[in-house]
């Protein structure tokens, strides 16, 4: 593939350096960067705001090359307030698409990168947010012919980017280079591309390929507030949305504090099997920390992947422009639930994940019945879900009824059924958080349906895990949190209990949260404990259907069961944070 065997390792290089580096300092850059990494290709911006000139462009290609990396080029729409104008009402210099000069400057520089590569990538800027009066007006016409009278823009937004691609990018780069590919960087914040106008919907069908944002940073002080989970789920959702065409995963150093908070961005990306990991940016790499602790990883990474297949899981269905319970997936893959997320309803799937954005879909009540009657397996509803299809004849699958009632709770009571030497028994766990989550109270009938782990409040308990049955298969339902971090709080042996309904591959783990599960089509899973406080050392528990023994496949290690429950072989191993470690089951 390049130099790494799994994955081509590429980064970016910002026009502003573009514009000004002379050849002595990036052969300097460079020069550290090959002390720490084997770079296969990077991606040479000419504009973010300002237009390298061809003569720059050309010396850093000729410098990269001589270095033995692929040169591509990038593109930033960004662009400052023309010299004379007004101010627009617009975030980060974004593109107002209702001012001719702009557009006009975008189709400019657009024939300038086609002429100069034959493919480049969009940075995630190319969305819009612009509210001037010129905007507004463009968008209430829009409204108008389309019966939209809410005054939304997200309608209006889809359609402008729609044609924007089309017309000030892919239209003039092809003018200039008939035979260049464009690909593009859709963010992190995948919830909210309708608003600002991200169409993957339509944008898959115009351009050649896209990349991933991959950057989680710090949950707590970044705007985007992301469990580090995305950097794994996203790359799923955007490969299983246009297989083959997922060209890799895009982190980055800001926000980062933590070397960790870095490195696992990495790692997560690295899990979902990439055709590239990109590191953006150079300028940030360069003369950083990060750099060397990354550099030593990516060896490590490289031999893990040598033994991973393709990553499968629960399949969490989130539509083509939908929101609700914003990264609720996330958080459960964050406490050791195997999320893969996709835009299509996963029909052939034998375990399904439903949240609230799952709702944006109005025909996902019929949908999900006719899977549970005719395919049958194993699927989870969130109570935000439930809530949103209450109108829909979701009273036909479960008797759970949502009144809007919350309760605050620490205690649980967890049922459990276990099974030694041939004698089951059934067993109930009264496990104690670390402190109070608040819940929806999720009323059902009694013996209709049945709560497999309750939240105790005093003397009554309510249901968090329920679970009824329907035509082949099972329906369970999550009482998700008002905050969804309080996962993080709920005591090991009540998320053990949660994980156990929706095994992948035959496995699930015993573990605190911040231990996350990844799960491969080759009988091969990974553990991965995040370095946060909630994820200390601990001694996890790796259930394992139809295991003889875990083999460790990069030390050669090998691994007896502890115990067996039934078909499942039960394994003890050590859970170090910030170590991940891949397994090969033995049969």
């Amino acid at each position: 593939m390049g130099n790494y065997r799994n994955f081509k390792l590429t980064t970016y290089f910002v026009a502003q350096a573009t514009a000004r580096i002379t050849r002595e300092e990036l052969e300097k850059q460079l020069a550290f960067m090959e002390r720490h990494m084997r770079l296969d290709k990077v991606y040479l911006e000419p504009w973010r705001g300002e237009l390298a000139s061809h003569e720059q462009v050309e010396m850093c290609r000729e410098v990269f090359n001589e270095h033995g990396v692929e040169v591509a080029g990038g593109l930033t729409t960004v662009i400052p307030t023309p010299e004379g104008d007004a101010p627009k009402a617009r975030l980060f210099d974004t593109f107002c698409y209702n001012d001719p000069k702009m557009r006009a400057k975008l189709k400019e520089v657009s024939a300038f990168i086609g002429a100069h590569f034959d493919e480049f990538i969009i940075d995630d800027f190319f969305f819009t947010g612009c509210a001037c009066p010129d905007c507004c007006g463009a968008r209430d016409a829009f409204n108008r012919a389309h019966g939209i009278s809410d005054g939304s823009w997200q309608a209006y937004r889809l359609d402008l980017m729609r044609r924007v691609s089309q017309e000030d990018i892919i239209v003039p780069a092809r003018a200039a280079n008939p035979n260049v590919k464009i690909i593009i960087k859709y963010p992190n914040w995948a919830e909210s591309y309708q608003e600002t106008g991200y169409n993957p919907a339509e944008q898959r069908k115009q351009f050649d390929g896209l990349n991933t944002g991959t950057e989680t940073r710090d949950p707590i002080v970044t705007d985007q507030h992301l469990p580090r989970y995305l950097s794994f789920s996203l790359m799923t959702y955007f490969e299983n949305m246009w297989p083959g065409h997922n060209g890799g995963g895009w982190f980055d150093t800001f926000d980062t504090h933590i070397t960790e908070m870095y490195l696992e961005q990495a790692y997560l990306t690295a899990f979902s099997k990439p055709k590239e990991l990109m590191m953006f940016c150079f300028q940030s790499m360069y003369d950083s920390m990060y750099t060397p602790a990354l550099g030593f990883q990516l060896d490590k990474l490289d031999a893990l992947l040598d033994h991973a297949g393709n990553p499968i899981g629960i399949a969490c269905y989130l539509p083509d422009d939908s929101q609700g319970e914003d990264n609720v997936q996330d958080f459960l893959g964050m406490v050791g639930l195997p999320i893969v997320c996709t835009p299509y309803f996963p029909e052939d799937a034998d375990k399904l994940l439903l949240t609230r954005a799952a709702a944006c879909d109005p025909e996902i009540v019929d949908k999900l019945e006719a899977w549970l009657l005719n395919r049958g397996g194993d699927a989870m509803m969130t109570t935000g879900f439930i809530e949103a299809t209450m109108d829909r004849g979701i009273q036909r699958l479960t008797s759970i009824r949502l009144r809007g009632r919350k309760i605050s709770a620490r205690h649980y009571r967890v049922e459990e059924e276990e099974r030694r030497d041939g004698v089951r028994r059934r067993l109930c766990l009264y496990p104690t958080g670390d402190r109070a989550i608040t819940l929806p109270v999720a009323e059902f009938r009694n013996n209709a349906t049945w709560a497999v782990v309750k939240a105790v409040h005093g003397e009554e308990s309510y249901g968090i895990l329920l679970r009824d049955y329907y035509g082949k298969g099972r329906l369970w339902t999550l009482a998700v949190p008002d905050a969804f971090p309080d996962f993080y709080h709920i005591p090991a042996e009540t998320l053990g209990r949660i994980r156990q309904a929706m095994p992948v591959g035959g496995v699930w783990l015993e573990a605190p949260a911040g231990v996350s599960l990844f799960v491969y089509d080759n009988d091969s899973f990974i553990v991965y404990p995040y370095v946060m406080s909630s994820a200390q050392f601990r001694v996890a528990r790796l259930h394992v259907k139809g295991a003889k023994a875990l083999s460790i496949p990069v030390t050669g290690a090998r691994l007896e069961p502890l115990y067996f429950d039934g078909d499942e072989a039960v394994f003890e191993v050590a859970a170090r944070s910030g170590e991940y470690v891949l397994y090969r089951i033995e049969r």
